[in-house]
């Protein structure tokens, strides 16, 4: 074998290798997509929960004013939503 010369095994596991990195890299992209729709579905629902499309407290969540809250109905006084 002439130096600097590849044997043929040597191309069959540079060529194994390529694959793999090439099926790993795939899956992962893959996976990425799935977690970015997820995320993305999540955060459609939340500001789709009020009109204005900011998220109104549950009950017990800090208060201003009834608009701050799903029910419609903030103590004041304890600045909570009813």
């Amino acid at each position: 074998m002439v130096k600097g010369q590849l044997s043929v095994e040597m191309m069959v596991i540079m060529v194994v290798i390529l694959g793999l990195v090439v099926i790993v890299a795939n899956t992962m992209i893959k996976s990425a997509n799935k977690a970015s729709e997820k995320v993305e579905q999540k955060t459609e629902s939340i500001l789709n929960t009020s009109e204005s499309g900011t998220v109104s407290g549950a009950q017990g969540d800090y208060c201003s004013t009834g608009e701050d809250c799903r029910s419609g109905s903030c103590n004041t006084y304890t600045g909570k939503c009813e």
